[in-house]
């Protein structure tokens, strides 16, 4: 009876725990602990993961193994909750020990699916304090980084509004630093939650998640959603992005003054003068031009400002206030004319001008008279911007075929093409103050022309030579930096970008 009962105990236990032990071996999920609904390893995993819910400190301890995050297929382990709609997601990490790999992985994920292939977008922190944002656009496509300047310690906030994500992150300055934004399509019922990845499939990594927080929204339709604007400024040499102003409203365009302490933008066909470190921003006094577009720039002496405003029969016309405000002086005899830069001696303005079907780049003296067209090549000839030595006028042209920066003498010869032609179409290059860099915005080169709500990257390149450089990742495009907006020291750019959100 004894060796009976035994047996029966064994046999009972054997079926009770077997499923569970080819069902781990499957990778299949477990309930799991807090807000979460699902636990399992993802991809070839030789060393399981697990988690461990402290619900009095809320924090989640998760012990993950896995060859990458990365590349074509994942091996990770996922806490996990099923979503749709719109996503805030925040939590702060903190590694267990020195680790093996300096590229082992823990952060947020949002998948599509729990295939090792399956699209996804991650906000991560790895071993040696790197954070960034990693994307698979489509089913075993590869992955693409967007890496912060800013390193770990950090709260990493993962926002999803609609078809856009963005990564923005409060460092140990406590201020919030943007990383980034991508739009990327992943449709019907979404995974989201915590990964850990020790990027050796030999050993296993642990991670403690503290400060866990998980808003979900329901979808709002594109069509219906609000438009959100910041303006930023990055430091060009550490790459660090901050929050000067942020509003679910439309500005645009923001020039540097020439004391660093003002930024001024449009908005609303107005002007607005803003401290450069943030606050309240002042309407500038444009007197009958109320009409104005992102068109606008100081005087070299600081003096005077240039404005570009739409007339009673919509051609923008280009003008010139003192810089407090003041009555416009009319400069153009025709429109349409944008303007785009101011020579350094103060004489000559540089801008767009449409005459007779064709766009091209123009130079009138600022006293007023005759104008005077710099390009004649047929297609679009944009955004002119001076040399801080006056030699040179900078402007992007599609003559090629693909928008392009180029660069000619003041007077209109020498006409040489600067960016190289790869996936990217070009606009608006504005010279660093020492003459030594330029900046500019790129869209995908599928795009035409500039328009506004798209997935853009602000690049930089020696104005000697050389390959330009990713900045920023960036929703924007119409609006971000079609004006000089280097600070007076040349350490720093400004720009917009934007957001679509739910109401």
């Amino acid at each position: 009876m004894t060796f009976t009962l035994v047996s029966y105990k064994a046999v009972t236990l054997i079926v009770q725990v077997l499923p569970l032990v080819l069902m781990c071996a499957a990778g299949t999920a477990y309930a799991a602990p807090g807000t979460f609904e699902g636990q399992n390893d993802i991809g070839r995993i030789t060393r399981p993961g697990s988690v461990h819910h402290d619900p009095t400190r809320d924090t989640y301890r998760i012990t993950g193994s896995g060859e990458n995050m990365w590349g074509n297929e994942d091996a990770f382990f996922y806490l996990w909750r099923r979503v749709q709609g719109d996503l805030a997601l925040t939590t702060t990490i903190a590694w267990e020990g020195k680790g093996k790999q300096a590229h082992r992985k823990a952060g947020w994920m949002i998948r599509s699916g729990l295939d090792k292939d399956a699209p996804y977008i991650d906000a991560v922190i790895h071993g040696d304090g790197l954070i960034s944002m990693q994307y698979r656009r489509t089913k075993g496509a590869a992955t693409t980084e967007v890496q912060s300047p800013v390193k770990a310690p950090a709260t990493l906030l993962l926002e999803r509004d609609g078809d856009q994500v963005t990564l923005s992150i409060t460092g140990g300055d406590g201020q919030i630093h943007p990383v980034g934004t991508v739009t990327l399509e992943l449709r019907g019922e979404l995974y989201a939650g915590l990964a850990v990845c020790s990027h050796d499939s030999t050993t296993s990594e642990t991670a403690v998640f503290s400060n866990t927080v998980f808003k979900q929204k329901d979808r709002v339709p594109e069509d219906q959603r609000l438009l959100e604007s910041t303006l930023e400024i990055m430091d060009i040499r550490s790459g660090v992005r901050s929050i000067v102003r942020r509003a679910t409203e439309h500005f645009e365009a923001p020039n540097w003054s020439r004391d660093g302490k003002t930024l001024i933008y449009n908005k609303d066909g107005k002007l607005n003068a803003l401290p450069a470190g943030g606050g309240t921003p002042i309407v500038i006094n444009t007197g009958f031009a109320d009409r104005c577009n992102n068109d606008h720039g100081l005087s070299p002496d600081g003096k005077e400002l240039a404005i570009s405003h739409h007339g009673k029969d919509g051609k923008s016309m280009i003008y010139i206030i003192p810089r407090q405000g003041g009555e416009p002086r009319q400069i153009t005899p025709l429109g349409p004319s944008y303007w785009h830069g101011w020579s350094p001696d103060g004489k000559t303005l540089a801008y767009c001008a449409e005459r007779n079907g064709e766009f091209d780049v123009y130079t009138i003296p600022v006293s007023g008279g005759q104008e005077q067209r710099l390009t004649t090549t047929p297609g679009l000839d944009d955004g002119p911007d001076y040399s801080p030595d006056g030699a040179y006028i900078y402007f992007n042209s599609v003559r090629t075929g693909q928008m392009k920066i180029w660069r000619m003498n003041a007077d209109g010869s020498g006409q040489t093409q600067v960016t190289p032609d790869d996936t990217y179409g070009d606009w608006f290059a504005h010279p660093s103050p020492d003459g030594k860099l330029i900046v500019f915005v790129s869209y995908d080169k599928s795009v035409e022309g500039h328009p506004a709500n798209k997935d853009v990257v602000l690049r930089i390149m020696p104005t000697a030579g050389g390959e330009p450089k990713i900045l920023a990742n960036l929703f924007g495009g119409q609006g971000t930096m079609n004006v000089p907006s280097w600070s007076p020291d040349g350490t720093m750019i400004a720009f917009v970008s934007y957001r679509l959100l739910a109401p």
